[in-house]
């Protein structure tokens, strides 16, 4: 299978898991050179009205420390095309669970227009941080 050339994801990173782990191993296995975008603590108070348990700085350092990623840029604004552009971007990953949305269904026609290609991985199923959270919250141990 032929390689695309940089590839980039986004996401907050938030209390760093195997489902994060996963999005990315599978991202680089299908690019040479793997962008991260992580989502500043200001945007994603903005989108989801908390700030993430984990501050930016080191949610940067957790992502930047994964062999699989070859590059970390902060996310401040939720303008991936913009992205696609200044980094030279042909493939963007995006978890599956966001495949058919009315955003990425835009996301793709955009990025079609600039030969950037979207491909969705497989959600992993079960985890997530705000299950995560709720345990926290709960005090349930991990099953």
């Amino acid at each position: 299978m032929a390689k695309y050339k940089v590839g980039y994801t986004t996401g907050v990173y938030d209390m760093f898991h195997i489902g994060h782990l996963n999005i990315l191993k599978k991202a680089k296995e299908q690019c040479e050179f793997l962008i991260v975008g992580v989502t500043t603590d200001d945007l994603c108070y903005k989108r989801k009205k908390k700030y993430p348990i984990i501050c930016e700085a080191d949610r940067i350092s957790i992502v930047e420390s994964i062999k699989y990623v070859d590059k970390v840029v902060p996310q401040s604004d939720m303008n991936k095309l913009s992205a696609v552009k200044q980094y030279g971007i042909d493939v963007v990953f995006v978890g599956s669970d966001w495949k058919g949305t009315d955003s990425w269904n835009k996301y793709e026609k955009e990025f079609a227009e600039v030969g950037c290609s979207v491909v969705y991985l497989d959600h992993t199923d079960g985890i997530s941080s705000t299950i995560l959270r709720d345990r926290l919250n709960s005090g349930d141990k991990a099953q």
